[in-house]
């Protein structure tokens, strides 16, 4: 349940950044001709691209929000497990928890950066 929780979170950055490309990406000429011929959201869309400020930066306290709590919540689900198998093997028993900690923040940056990041700005 947790891993699916961590998963959730990676997907909601993914959402995000994928909000955040939309905007910034969008023709202006095209979200007007939308917004003349009354398609749905086209309105919308044209205001968020006119004024982006507030936008961009509700997305970017999303973005930064899931980035903590994916640390958090990683950090007990991962990282607690994987040192307390760590401690079993003697050399590195004393640097256990750092390892564990270590190798549970490059992997959650990886699949952030990769599922969280670059996946939704290439869609």
């Amino acid at each position: 349940m947790d891993i699916a929780l961590l998963l959730f979170l990676i997907l909601l950055n993914g959402f995000f950044s994928m909000s955040e490309m939309a905007v910034v990406s969008s023709r202006k000429a095209r979200l007007q001709r939308l917004a003349d011929s009354d398609s749905p959201g086209a309105q919308s869309a044209l205001a968020l691209h006119t004024e982006p400020s507030n936008f961009l930066s509700a997305i970017q306290v999303g973005i930064t929000s899931v980035g903590i709590l994916s640390g958090a919540i990683g950090e007990t689900v991962l990282a607690d497990p994987l040192a307390a198998w760590l401690a079993h093997i003697p050399p590195i028993a004393p640097y256990a928890r750092g390892i564990a900690l270590t190798i549970v923040v490059v992997g959650l940056t990886y699949f952030t950066v990769v599922i969280g990041e670059l996946v939704p700005k290439r869609l």
